[in-house]
C-alpha cells in the first residue's frame, strides 16, 4: 500500500472541489478525477438520496462512466442520512481512497457545495451520537416546517440561524439532538481533524447568475416534475425532502397552485439566495484556493498546478 511506505510526517492529501451550486463542480471534479486516476466522493447533501437525480442535478450516467462517483444513492428518500452517519461514511470512502492509491502519495478527491458536510468531514466535527428516532419525526412532521423551525430557534438560535426555514430535515435532526439530550445541537459539536492535508479549490464565476438561471430551467426540460410526482407517488406530498429548493416548486406546479414559469422563476429565486449563502459560509468557514474565470480547461490545469505544488 502507497501510504504504508510514506514517513509518519507526510499525511495523505484530500482534495476538495467546493462552491456555489451550479458554479461547475461536477465538471472540474470529473477532470481532476481523469487526470489522477481517482473517484470523486460526493460532498452533496441531497445527492446521498436515491430517486432525486434531476433535481440535485446530480451526475449523469454518462459522468458517471467518465469517472467513478461514490456516496452517492447512499439511501432512500425517507431514510434520512445524519451527519453523523454520513461522516462515518464519507471518512471511510476517504481512507479506501488512500489505499487503491497509485500515486507517490495518498490522495481522495471530494466535490460539493454543502460546506457543513465538507466542515464536518476535512475538519473532524463529531456531532453528537443520537440515533434517528421515527416517532418524534412522525410528531415534528405533523407540527409542519414552520412551527419546527420556531421551535429550533426557541431552543438554539445558533443553530437555527444555520439552518435555512425551509429545510425539514435538517430542523427535525437538530430538535432530535435536543429532545434526546437536553442540550442544543450547538453547544455538543467538537472538532479533531483527521491527519490529512486539505487541499480546497473552490469555483465562484463571474456568470454564477445566469448559469443558475440555465439550470433552473433545464431542470423541468429534463424531468423534474415527473421525478417529483415519482416521489409524491412512492413515499407521498409531505416528504421532508420535496421541501427543498426545485421539488418544492415542482410539487406545488403539481398540486395547480403555481404555473409552470412560475415554478421555474421561483427555483431560480431561491438557488440564487442559496447561493449567496454557501459563498459566504466558504468564505467564513473555509479558505479554498478561488480558481479563475469560466473556462474548465484553464481551471484544470490551475488545478493540477496547486496539487503539484502539495504533492512536490
Amino acid at each position: 500500500m502507497p501510504s504504508a511506505t510514506l514517513p509518519s510526517t507526510t499525511p495523505p492529501l484530500v482534495i476538495a472541489v467546493v462552491g456555489p451550486t451550479a458554479s461547475g463542480k461536477t465538471d472540474l471534479a470529473i477532470a481532476l478525477a481523469q487526470a489522477l486516476h481517482r473517484s470523486v466522493l460526493n460532498i452533496d447533501s441531497r445527492q446521498l438520496y436515491r430517486g432525486m437525480d434531476v433535481g440535485t442535478a446530480k451526475p449523469t450516467p454518462l459522468q458517471q462512466q467518465a469517472a467513478p462517483h461514490e456516496l452517492i444513492d447512499l439511501r432512500d428518500p425517507d431514510q434520512p442520512l445524519n451527519l453523523q452517519e454520513f461522516t462515518a461514511l464519507a471518512r471511510a470512502a476517504v481512507e479506501e481512497q488512500f489505499q487503491r492509491c497509485d500515486l507517490n502519495r495518498p490522495v481522495a478527491l471530494l466535490a460539493g457545495g454543502t460546506g457543513l458536510y465538507i466542515k464536518a468531514l476535512t475538519q473532524g466535527m463529531a456531532p453528537p451520537a443520537v440515533p434517528p428516532q421515527p416517532q418524534l419525526r412522525r410528531q415534528l412532521e405533523a407540527l409542519g416546517q414552520a412551527q419546527c423551525h420556531q421551535l429550533l430557534a426557541a431552543a438554539d438560535p445558533t443553530t437555527a440561524a444555520r439552518i435555512a426555514a425551509a429545510d425539514a430535515v435538517r430542523t427535525q435532526r437538530a430538535l432530535e439532538v435536543i429532545y434526546a439530550t437536553g442540550r442544543p445541537l450547538s453547544g455538543q459539536q467538537s472538532c479533531t481533524p483527521p491527519n490529512w492535508t486539505v487541499l480546497e479549490l473552490g469555483l465562484n464565476p463571474p456568470d454564477l447568475r445566469s448559469r443558475i438561471e440555465r439550470r433552473s430551467h433545464n431542470l423541468f426540460e429534463q424531468g423534474l416534475l415527473a421525478e417529483t410526482e415519482a416521489l409524491i407517488a412512492r413515499y407521498g406530498a409531505d416528504l421532508g425532502l420535496l421541501n427543498t429548493i426545485g421539488y418544492d416548486e415542482a410539487r406545488r406546479h403539481l398540486a395547480g397552485q403555481i404555473s409552470r414559469d412560475q415554478a421555474v422563476a421561483g427555483t431560480s429565486q431561491r438557488t440564487r439566495q442559496y447561493a449567496k449563502r454557501q459563498r459566504t459560509w466558504f468564505r467564513r468557514q473555509h479558505n479554498p484556493l478561488w480558481l479563475d474565470g469560466t473556462d474548465l480547461q484553464q481551471q484544470l490545469e490551475q488545478a493540477l498546478q496547486a496539487v503539484g505544488q502539495v504533492l512536490g
